[in-house]
């Protein structure tokens, strides 16, 4: 059994943004002897209930999560001067209350807050955060931009917001390695921010596609996304090939140094146990 568990992946369901189907990113996890995968796709649960299925398929634990975004003030605000960068925040459901409450959140986030993209402010994140467990997510997440805008005290005080929020064992700092020069003092900064505060961290793969060789169509697929052309010089693309599912092996040689950032991603996938009975009505309440 691998000792790596990938919890920052997107498919399909990311439109114009993942490459891989959840039956097939399923697979290539079992095929890994992973025990869990987790699905967080941008600010959207509807592959849910796929992925679901199809991990209890592959014989694998499926883990229901969503990558949200957070509005800068209240999600009703919608002001394009103020309004256009939400940040990013990995959410994974650790239980059924937490999964009730991911769904609360992402349907808030389409129905009240969305403006460019579906988003939920912190007061109602605060609010629904029971049984969540959340990583700080991607260079787009509040703690590491501010730390790429060179303001660590403001990053800390995030971070410690997220801890008090989700509760110390419940929030976590994430460490990816793309290979981007601009994010390897972040990186350091988030280890240390996790020494003085003690903050766990944990290691992820910010996964779009499933094999390296498909870093191409994961290409096309964005110039579809923008409406930009593969000659165009400054078309929005990935800075490299690496945002596959890797192997536990792989993510091993990325944080040596680091064993504890890749044993927490099993941690957390053992904690989460979700059963999504699709038999029967389930019926809103209205």
């Amino acid at each position: 059994m691998a000792d790596f568990v990938h919890l920052h992946v997107h498919s399909e369901f990311s439109l114009l943004d993942g490459l891989g189907k959840v039956k097939a990113l399923t697979q290539a996890a079992a095929e890994m002897e992973m025990p869990a995968l987790a699905l967080t796709d941008h600010g959207v649960m509807f592959g849910i209930l796929h992925f679901y299925q199809a991990a209890q398929k592959a014989g694998i634990k499926p883990i229901a999560g969503c990558e949200i975004y957070i509005s800068p003030r209240e999600m009703t605000q919608k002001d394009v001067k103020f309004d256009t960068r939400p940040t990013h925040l990995i959410l994974l459901a650790e239980d059924q209350t937490g999964y009730n409450n991911l769904m609360q959140i992402a349907t808030a986030a389409q129905l009240e807050g969305f403006y460019y993209k579906p988003r939920v402010d912190k007061d109602f994140l605060s609010a629904h955060a029971q049984g969540l467990i959340a990583l700080s997510s991607c260079g787009s997440g509040e703690v590491p931009r501010f730390l790429l805008n060179n303001r660590p005290d403001k990053a800390r005080q995030a971070a410690e917001w997220y801890r008090d929020v989700f509760g110390p064992k419940n929030f976590f700092l994430e460490l990816q390695d793309h290979d981007i020069p601009e994010m390897e003092p972040v990186n350091r900064a988030l280890v240390e921010m996790s020494r003085e505060t003690g903050i766990p961290l944990v290691a992820t793969n910010d996964a779009h596609y499933i094999r390296r060789e498909q870093a191409y169509a994961h290409e096309v697929l964005l110039c579809i996304q923008t409406g930009k052309t593969m000659t165009e010089p400054t078309r929005l693309r990935m800075n490299n090939d690496s945002y596959y599912l890797k192997s536990a092996e792989e993510m091993a040689a990325l944080f040596p140094d680091l064993p504890e950032a890749l044993r927490n991603t099993v941690a957390i996938a053992e904690r989460c146990n979700v059963d999504l009975d699709p038999s029967g009505y389930h019926l809103p309440e209205i």
